[in-house]
């Protein structure tokens, strides 16, 4: 594949709002995937807060990173390459994504000590990611615009 046709300068005529929120809708999959797994696991093994926030944080990284991943391997790019894809297509919005999360979470009275069977546990957790999707997604379009983040996936389908 010739990359420099996929180099973009200044603006990408992609970089719209349409695509910044599905760039962020299948980072949000990735990252909800992942820290919920990592807040059953570490809830279910007794862990306290911030081992279990560790490993939920950890999760929605290897999840997000995954998803992209997959679909780019499935393309036919190398495992090699695909990471290298994945990795410069979602660190940042991943990052922005569970910055913006957690920080509600934490910041949300009760919510840490709050159980799964709990309203306030999932309704601090579904409150920050649809704060964080609101953060995230002109970060999104904004790297999008300058060829970064998902654009980088964009050119391998």
């Amino acid at each position: 594949m010739d990359h420099a046709m996929h180099h973009h300068t200044g603006t990408a005529p992609g970089a719209t709002w349409s695509m910044a929120i599905r760039a962020t809708l299948h980072c949000l999959l990735g990252c909800a995937v992942g820290e919920i797994l990592g807040m059953v696991i570490g809830t279910a093994l007794l862990w306290g807060n911030v081992p279990t926030m560790a490993l939920a944080i950890g999760l929605a990284f290897a999840f997000g990173y995954s998803f992209t991943l997959f679909a780019v391997v499935r393309a036919g790019v190398s495992l090699k390459a695909a990471v290298k894809i994945a990795l410069a297509a979602d660190t940042v919005s991943i990052a922005v994504m569970e910055l913006v999360d957690n920080a509600i979470i934490a910041l949300t009275p009760g919510a840490m000590d709050a159980h799964l069977s709990e309203g306030l546990f999932w309704y601090a957790l579904l409150g920050g990611f649809a704060v964080a999707f609101l953060v995230t997604t002109p970060v999104n379009k904004w790297m999008i615009g300058r060829g970064k983040g998902h654009a980088v996936v964009h050119a391998h389908h």
